[in-house]
């Protein structure tokens, strides 16, 4: 894999109004290919949608598909400039975009399948947000980044208290994002029941994000079920290049593997460092690049402790620059 670029795609909370219109505009026939593609299947104008609100863009039914047009979109323009993958990961949602990268689904049964996989989890968001609604506010799931633990101790705590404190039965690790940083999801009791417990024991910050659905954890186990039949009607190849997974953290082996990871992704934690320390392990590596909107990926590399560099690929000019 000597001299080789490895991909990475960004997930939810990376997008932003106007991505991907760049590439739109360059005149690239294979972009406006997966545009058409993206907005057949699911039933949506992408063009429209990249251009909407951020309060439009944040809802899990539209960031699902836009942020994947988007991320597929760089990488048609990267290999339109010649630069290939010798490999690839996604985070939480950027996954999809790299089994189709990777070979092992369709780009068309990439966008049937993210479109499917946000109807269900913003239902499962809405009804959260109901239940919570009804019960007088302030009781809706979330998530929060525990800052300055790693990520074994986190996992060991929650156990921990789980055994003697029913206020934090709902807790769970989604996130693994960094030697410096995870993200729990879990109820609103749950979320609140845990900040001091984490701070005593030496974090140093605990921030509630701003997302309304504790994804990635048992509590979305609705929407799995909700997705499994649109699943079940697609078909995974083998990965034509290597491809990791979010919930093993290792190399997918086979498209059978690749399948039943994709399920289980729902209401499992993303297990990113495990992820990465595997990326560095394959040797030959020259460089990985961010295929998508924004730079959070970069960060988590750098976090991850590897000299190798991690360069933006998620804008024309970016690209055009590398």
């Amino acid at each position: 894999m000597a001299g080789k670029t490895f991909f990475l795609f960004p997930g939810q909370g990376a997008q932003y109004s106007g991505m991907a219109l760049d590439f739109l505009e360059s005149g690239s026939a294979a972009v406006k290919a997966l545009f058409d593609s993206a907005s057949a299947i699911c039933g949506k104008d992408m063009k429209a949608l990249v251009q909407s609100e951020a309060d439009v863009l944040k809802r899990t039914d539209v960031s699902q598909p836009v942020i994947t047009v988007t991320n597929l979109a760089a990488a048609a323009y990267l290999a339109e400039k010649g630069v290939a993958p010798a490999g690839c990961a996604g985070f939480s949602l950027g996954e999809y975009a790299a089994l189709a990268v990777a070979g092992v689904i369709t780009t068309e049964d990439c966008f049937f399948l993210v479109n499917q996989r946000g109807k269900a989890m913003q239902a499962a968001v809405d009804e959260m947000e109901a239940r919570g609604t009804s019960s007088g506010g302030g009781n809706v799931p979330g998530m929060a980044a525990v800052m300055g633990l790693e990520p074994e101790k986190v996992e060991a705590l929650i156990a921990e208290w789980k055994k003697t404190n029913a206020a934090v039965k709902e807790l769970y690790a989604a996130n693994i994002n960094s030697s410096k940083q995870t993200v729990v999801g879990g109820t609103a009791e749950a979320l609140t029941a845990a900040e001091p417990l984490f701070l005593a024991e030496g974090a140093r910050r605990y921030v509630r994000l701003q997302v309304n659905c504790p994804f990635h954890t048992p509590l979305l186990a609705g929407a799995a079920a909700q997705f499994q039949p649109f699943l079940d009607k697609v078909t995974f190849n083998n990965p034509k290049i290597p491809l990791f997974s979010n919930v093993s953290g290792k190399q997918v082996s086979s498209g059978e593997e690749a399948k039943q990871r994709a399920l289980a992704q729902i209401t499992s934690p993303v297990r990113w460092l495990d992820e990465l320390r595997c990326i560095a392990a394959l040797g030959g590596i020259d460089r990985l690049l961010e295929v998508g909107p924004g730079r959070v990926l970069q960060g988590l590399w750098k976090d991850s402790g590897s000299e190798l560099p991690c360069l933006a690929a998620g804008k024309v000019e970016d690209i055009d620059k590398l």
